[in-house]
């Protein structure tokens, strides 16, 4: 058997990126930027008002106080979007708005709420220091400036930012398209009636949603019967549609498990079967005319714990992220979990908005009850136990 980290290592070893492709920055959320992006004017633009007020020069109120102020003459008013006319000498003022350019002369802007108006005159009872409330030329960001690195994933804070500077599309990597495959004679299709023997299989659209949530297109193709010539037929049909293949069940040593053999006959190469972890021992994965085919176990834990341990970092090397791998929290155990098992045990937790960290239910790889709370896992070594109230660390699963 294979240790997680070499099985992960290896796997991504044989992705190679994507192309990229141009698309409108409004629809961008959730991709991944294929190059840096560089700012092409400074934010802001130009020197601006913060707020509602007066452009002044900041010398004219040295000596300002509330029994004895000083009296400005208001020679203009200059809304945000237009350009001031006049200048500021000593003496004057212009009134401006949050967002104004600054008149040439002026160095500071006193707020309203700090005058009063005597006809074309205001009255300042306050001083202010020099380029106060005034947001200055490329304070926030210069021209030539990096704003987001390749393979960052784009966000709506990252959209807003590059809006702000003037970007109305960006290149970004393709979506990769995933083909997902069950297979097994004793599963059939949802609304189907229940007959002894039969169960509901479930895997392909919970892969589909984490499919989906990689920024991924998930493809959902028709239960697979155990019979070799029809899962050959199906693994030449997704392979031929897709930039990669998710298969669950038939990847064991069972009498009926086809997956491996068909794989052979399309022309596939395994890189590996079997890693060292529970639940999800029997995941293979190969590699069939450039494209990669990860065969997950059927049951629908194991299915869920390889996906996001081996199978999501590939998904996202596709798309050229940079971070490919799950987050990390630390929270407090509420409970004792042993694991007297030879291999690593990825038990399935809830943590709280407190970081306390509760166990949830029976952990048997089949057993699907605890499923809707499980935002986490912890990895636990062979033969060892967590104390109640320890520290742990926890992988978080993605929203």
């Amino acid at each position: 058997m294979l240790d997680l980290e070499k099985a992960i290592e290896s796997s991504l070893k044989l992705i190679k990126q994507l192309d990229s492709k141009k698309i409108d920055l409004i629809n961008s959320e959730g991709h991944f930027n294929s190059s840096n992006v560089i700012s092409p004017v400074d934010l802001p633009g130009f020197d601006n008002s913060a707020m509602d007020g007066y452009a002044i020069i900041n010398s004219d109120l040295k000596q300002a106080t509330k029994f004895k102020p000083k009296r400005l003459e208001c020679i203009e008013r200059s809304p945000a979007g237009t350009l001031p006319n006049k200048d500021i000498k000593s003496g004057t003022c212009i009134r401006v708005f949050t967002g104004s350019p600054i008149p040439l002369g002026a160095n500071a802007v006193i707020m309203q709420e700090d005058c009063n108006i005597e006809k074309n005159n205001i009255v300042i009872k306050n001083q202010v220091k020099p380029w106060e409330n005034i947001r200055i030329k490329g304070e926030d960001i210069r021209k030539g400036d990096k704003l987001i690195s390749k393979g960052e994933k784009i966000n709506a804070g990252i959209i807003g930012l590059l809006s702000a500077v003037g970007y109305k599309t960006i290149e970004v990597i393709r979506q990769p398209r995933v083909g997902l495959i069950a297979t097994g004679s004793e599963l059939i299709e949802p609304k189907i009636k229940l007959s002894l023997g039969k169960i509901y299989e479930s895997n392909r659209t919970m892969l589909a949603a984490m499919v989906k949530q990689s920024n991924a297109l998930p493809t959902v193709y028709p239960i697979v019967k155990d019979d070799l010539k029809k899962t050959v037929s199906a693994l030449k049909t997704a392979f031929a549609e897709n930039d990669l293949i998710i298969t669950s069940g038939g990847v064991s040593v069972g009498d009926h498990d086809y997956i491996k053999a068909a794989f052979k006959q399309i022309g596939g190469k395994i890189n590996f079967w079997k890693v060292s972890i529970k639940p999800g021992k029997p995941i293979m994965v190969g590699q069939a005319n450039e494209k990669i085919l990860f065969g997950l176990p059927g049951n629908p834990i194991s299915a869920l714990i390889t996906f996001l341990l081996i199978v999501r970092p590939s998904i996202l090397k596709l798309q050229g992220a940079k971070n490919c791998h799950l987050k990390k929290y630390k929270g407090v155990l509420k409970s004792e979990i042993i694991n007297n098992g030879n291999r690593r045990h990825f038990v399935r937790v809830k943590l709280n908005e407190d970081s306390y960290v509760s166990i949830l239910g029976n952990q048997r790889s089949h057993m699907l009850s605890g499923l809707p709370e499980t935002n986490g896992l912890i990895d636990m070594p062979p033969n060892s136990r967590l104390a109640n109230g320890e520290k742990v660390e926890v992988l978080l699963i993605p929203d």
